[in-house]
């Protein structure tokens, strides 16, 4: 006969049942607007126009998952990228890394305002359903950190509307930074 504590994964048969009860709940709220392209003013418009244009050039040869990715700097310069995939995976580098990185290096004094990231598979005309992995959204959190401002996110759907976030906090509750401060 098993009794169902045996059946209980070890780790937590190891937790005090005092420990169980008095266990805290957290509730996150995100605030994740949908919108149509009609509705972006005309900064965001141009951001995604970029990261649409720009995904058609990513090195994809694995997966043919196209992505790209454009950012809009607080002089108004627009920077883009794409992913770069590698034999060696994980080796390869996201859209949005890339064009963080290269932000940067190279406007190391100038904040990031927009982030648009747009997809699909090679051949394909419709557009797919994306947001920025964990990775990424850690190095959108550094930045963020960095220059003590959220960034609006903006990804394309499937439907031709667009996700619209401001702060990666909305994407992720519990950053790193979360968790050691």
């Amino acid at each position: 006969m098993i009794f169902f504590w045996q059946t209980i994964p070890y780790f937590i048969r190891s937790i005090s049942p005092q420990v169980l009860v008095n266990m805290e709940k957290v509730t996150e709220t995100s605030a994740i607007e949908i919108i149509s392209l009609a509705e972006l003013n005309e900064q965001e418009l141009k951001v995604m126009k970029a990261a649409k244009e720009i995904s058609e050039k990513a090195y994809a040869p694995y997966s043919n998952f196209q992505v790209g990715a454009a950012v809009l700097l607080e002089n108004g310069e627009i920077l883009q990228s794409s992913n770069q995939e590698n034999v060696s995976f994980p080796a390869g580098v996201c859209a949005e890394q890339l064009v963080l990185g290269y932000a940067g290096a190279n406007f190391p004094d100038q904040a990031v305002k927009i982030l648009a990231v747009a997809a699909r598979r090679r051949g394909e005309k419709i557009w797919a359903q994306v947001s920025p992995c964990g990775i990424c959204r850690q190095n959108i959190n550094e930045v963020e950190l960095r220059f003590r401002s959220a960034i609006r996110m903006l990804f394309l759907r499937p439907d031709g509307q667009v996700y619209r976030v401001d702060g990666i906090q909305h994407l992720m509750p519990l950053k790193f930074d979360d968790l050691i401060s």
